[in-house]
């Protein structure tokens, strides 16, 4: 009689719990944020929750939604002060620090919590591949003074990470209700 009961407890429990899907203590990134000041992925994300979303600067349509969803999960969150909120370019060669920033002045996330992140191309190379975000050049074109103008497809990807950078849940960036990143960054 008993035993039925300690079954359902055991299985609701289990099912209740955030089931750690990635675990990011296995790597190192040096990165820098959109002040020029150092970021160590994941060591700098220990101790607080945080939503991670990956974008470039010059991307013409998903990248700006993923922003604002980043910016729409904090606006809705609970406790504002125990979450982190980064956004990672996976086009270091133009997302210098001065243009995150000034992507960042856009949304008016220019300020804490909020980590605008880019680092050596070699570095964000190597993350996106850890990060399972994949990118390739959709349009090239040299312009008349020699610049090249491109555009990337890319994963359209946003990142729960509980306190101990290990990852939660996976959300489509620039689709998934933020209500839904609400409630569950509410969660842990």
């Amino acid at each position: 009689m008993f035993r039925p009961v300690l079954l359902f407890l055991l299985f609701f429990a289990v099912s209740c719990s955030q089931q750690v899907e990635d675990d990011f203590n296995d790597v190192r990134f040096e990165l820098t944020d959109q002040n020029g000041e150092s970021f160590i992925f994941p060591d700098d994300l220990k101790g607080a929750p945080a939503l991670v979303g990956f974008i470039y600067t010059y991307c013409p349509d998903i990248c700006s939604f993923i922003t604002a969803n980043i910016k729409k999960a904090y606006e809705g969150v609970e406790n504002r002060g125990n979450t982190q909120f980064i956004l990672i370019t996976f086009d270091p060669q133009r997302d210098t620090p001065e243009i995150l920033k000034r992507y960042a002045g856009a949304f008016e996330m220019d300020r804490p919590p909020f980590r605008f992140l880019t680092g050596e191309p070699e570095v964000i190379e190597e993350m996106m591949l850890r990060m399972r975000v994949r990118q390739q050049v959709s349009y090239e074109k040299e312009l008349d003074d020699g610049e090249l103008l491109y555009f990337l497809n890319h994963s359209d990807k946003i990142m729960l990470l509980n306190s101990r950078a290990q990852l939660v849940i996976e959300y489509g960036g620039s689709m998934t209700p933020v209500n839904l990143i609400i409630e569950d960054l509410n969660k842990l």
